[in-house]
This record gives structure tokens, sequence and C-alpha cells, in this order.
């Protein structure tokens, strides 16, 4: 079996033409060729580096790599569709490539976040092989007592599974650092509410070597090769 195959549709969407569920649309409305012949079905498997695929005509063109960090606001999700709260995509806008996020910040949490259309580059980092610290800074509303530091460093269970934190460390009166590897749904809040903290601010401010900075809220920028070579311990 030739490994490069892949369903029409998905091979379309990849490309950024359409959605996927439009890709097949375009599909069975006869809109789609291979080698100039009409396919109708959009679980064809094709090979995009031998057939020439054409959308109305036009021959599609393979989307370039592109790699961004984004300093996502709260009360944007990381979902591509949304009803009631704005997504990252709308960010995103100026960039003509279909993206998606490495990973997920909840809804509340703001920081840094990784944009891409490189599925390779994204299984990568979020790989638990990969062994990529995420560090989060913390404010609450509370007094951060050594005792908290010890309950968060025990560790707590998110979705079945026993995480504990890298390390722990308190900056000023109400606020730390939380280093973790694993970046299980909303684990640096459960960590710190099974301490008894209320978190009135979360924000994630380095993955691995990639470190937000200055860049400002709800802005974005493309990740130079030394910040991808290094992210990835190349």
């Amino acid at each position: 079996m030739n490994e490069n195959k892949n369903r029409l549709s998905k091979i379309l969407a990849g490309a950024g033409v359409a959605s996927r569920r439009a890709s097949e649309d375009l599909i069975t409305n006869g809109l789609v060729t291979v080698n100039g012949v009409r396919i109708l079905v959009p679980q064809t498997l094709v090979d995009p580096k031998v057939d020439l695929i054409a959308v109305k005509g036009e021959p599609i063109r393979k989307p370039s790599k592109r790699y961004f960090m984004l300093n996502k606001p709260a009360g944007y999700v990381c979902s591509t569709k949304s009803i009631n709260s704005p997504t990252v995509y709308e960010l995103l806008a100026p960039v003509k490539e279909r993206l998606f996020t490495v990973g997920r910040l909840d809804k509340e949490t703001e920081g840094l976040l990784i944009v891409t259309n490189d599925g390779h580059f994204s299984h990568a980092v979020i790989h638990p092989s990969s062994n990529i610290e995420k560090e989060y800074l913390a404010k609450t509303g509370q007094e951060i007592t050594d005792e908290h530091l010890k309950t968060i460093s025990k560790g707590t269970f998110v979705e079945g599974c026993f995480v504990k934190p890298i390390s722990v460390k308190k900056v000023r009166k109400g606020t730390l650092k939380v280093i973790i590897k694993e970046g299980k749904k909303r684990e640096v809040r459960l960590l710190l509410s099974d301490a008894g903290l209320d978190v009135q601010y979360l924000s994630r401010i380095r993955i691995g070597n990639l470190v937000l900075g200055s860049l400002p809220i709800g802005s974005f920028r493309e990740l130079t090769d030394k910040e991808k070579d290094q992210l990835l311990g190349s």
C-alpha cells in the first residue's frame, strides 16, 4: 500500500481548500478532478505527491508550513467554532492557511499557545516522550504558605491519572509559578484548588525553551527556525 495515499477529502482540507465537510461537498458535487478524471467519492485514496488534484479546474497547492506563538487572552476558546465565546482563530484571521493549536488552554487561562498547520510538529511537541515542560504563572487572593506549596507538590488526580508538578515556587505574597509536563485538562487549576487556593489569574509563560516574553496579549508572531529546533531539542 502506498503510505502517501490518503482520502481525497482529507487532502483538500489539509491543503486549506475548505473544511473536511465542505471538501466532501465539493467532491460529491463533481467539482474535483484527479488526473483529469472527475471524482465523486470523498473516500477515494490519492497521492498528492503524484496525482494532479484540481478544484473547479484549479490545481491545489500544498500549503507552506507555518508556526506561530500566540498570547491567548482570557475568554477565548481553542475550538474552531463556538456559539457563546470568541475563538483564538479569530485572532489569527490574517493568516490564510488552516491552522490548529498545539494542545489547548482552557477558556479563562491566558498565555502562550503554539499554532501551526504541521501535524508532525504538533505531535512531536505534545507527545509525552518529548518531556517538554510547561510553566505557568498563577495569582490567588490568598497568602501562599509553605503548606500550600507542599500540598501542590504532592500532586493530584486529573482525568483518572495521578499527576505531580515538576516544581512549585512562590514568587510573591499571592503569586506562584508551577512547572508541569503532563499538561492534562485544567491540571494547574486542579492542583491549586486541591491545596485550597482560589485561582484569580493563570497564564502559561513557557513551553520548553519557548518563552512568551513581551508579546502583547491577543497578538501573535511566527516562530524562528531556531525556536522550532530548540523546542524539539534538535
